[in-house]
């Protein structure tokens, strides 16, 4: 049962950026990722719901009962921003016990609420150091300390890990959804990064343009994106669209491809999504050639990058573009920008996914 409902939420600013008909649930304990690009509206919603700006139409609710009317105060939420926004004047303990000394909680009801939150996120000892003492992943966990002190009804993220390296960000990812399942909290979570939402989030909303595009578990996301948006904000790489033909294939910007027999159902002329997991695809070579009833068209090499196990190879063919992922053993270095090569396309590595709009 959703202990967060936002349904038709509607908030325009002029005659610019506008939310539209936002819906949206959580339910208790959950970790809803907000996904989409920046000036998509994913602040934007945050502060309606924490009740920093108010919607033009719609309506919020927490635990059945409605709270878009209240003072941003009076609703029990935490939101821990991008900044951290933490007290550089106080040591640890002030900035954690800040919000607990506002509640006018006893000192002793104090001092064991902030024990227990030093412990928590891996704190204990650094009760009495300044903030500028500590490294980024130490004042992300006071930050985090903070914002779980006053046992927030629901914890709010607007990017809070955008300024941190790769490294630190990957870790804390962890360490953080960790701690927000133990406390069961109920959390919203704001990023562009696709890897970071679906690390930290339980189930994703993928938002553009003020608007909701898709809304589901990871699993159900990357088996049946609704457009070509959603696809590449999953960051699947060989995304076109097709129609499939008299001749039981789907035409498509690269040239003809075979269907696998559980596609084959659909009528003609029927427009899909076409997705080429770039994993199955390989390049022909004397060592390697293509069997019997596999597909081969040519391209010529546009890009190499290299991921260290493994390199991205982009190729252009005919009017479209399509990425082949190949291990060094595969290629020995042989391949070079520029090069026509023959792209294998076995049916297996085709998928389509039926529009919804």
């Amino acid at each position: 049962m959703a202990i967060l409902e936002v349904e038709h939420i509607c908030k325009s600013f002029g005659v610019g950026f506008s939310l539209r008909e936002i819906s949206l649930t959580a339910k208790k304990g959950e970790i809803v990722g907000l996904l989409g690009p920046s000036g998509c509206g994913k602040t934007t919603l945050l502060r309606l719901i924490a009740g920093l700006e108010q919607p033009d139409s719609g309506s919020i609710s927490f635990d059945g009962k409605l709270v878009h009317g209240l003072l941003p105060k009076d609703r029990g939420f935490g939101l821990m921003f991008q900044d951290l926004a933490l007290f550089p004047h106080m040591d640890v303990i002030g900035n954690i016990s800040f919000g607990l000394r506002m509640l006018h909680l006893g000192r002793v009801e104090i001092k064991q609420r902030v024990d227990y939150l030093l412990n928590l996120v891996d704190l204990k000892g650094y009760d009495r150091r300044k903030i500028h003492e500590l490294s980024g992943g130490e004042r992300q966990r006071v930050a985090l300390a903070r914002s779980l002190a006053p046992e927030p009804r629901l914890l709010m993220f607007d990017e809070p890990f955008g300024s941190l390296d790769r490294g630190l960000r990957e870790s804390l990812q962890f360490e953080v959804r960790s701690i927000l399942k133990k406390v069961d909290v109920t959390s919203i979570y704001v990023t562009h990064d696709r890897d970071e939402a679906f690390a930290m989030a339980d189930s994703i909303v993928i938002m553009d343009k003020g608007s909701i595009v898709q809304a589901g578990i990871p699993e159900e996301l990357f088996r049946s994106p609704r457009n070509q948006l959603v696809a590449w904000s999953l960051g699947l790489k060989n995304v076109m669209m097709g129609n499939l033909t008299s001749w039981g294939g789907i035409d498509t910007p690269i040239g003809p491809l075979p269907v696998n027999s559980s596609d084959a159902s659909s009528r003609e002329d029927t427009p899909v999504l076409v997705l080429i997991d770039e994993r199955k695809l390989y390049i022909a070579s004397p060592d390697n050639p293509p069997s019997e009833h596999k597909t081969v068209m040519e391209g010529v090499i546009d890009h190499i990058q290299f991921h260290g196990g493994d390199s991205n190879i982009l190729c252009s063919v005919l009017n479209g573009k399509v990425t082949c992922l190949v291990r060094p053993d595969d290629t020995n270095g042989s391949f070079q920008v520029g090069d026509t090569v023959s792209l294998v396309v076995p049916a297996e590595a085709i998928r389509l996914v039926p529009l919804n709009e």
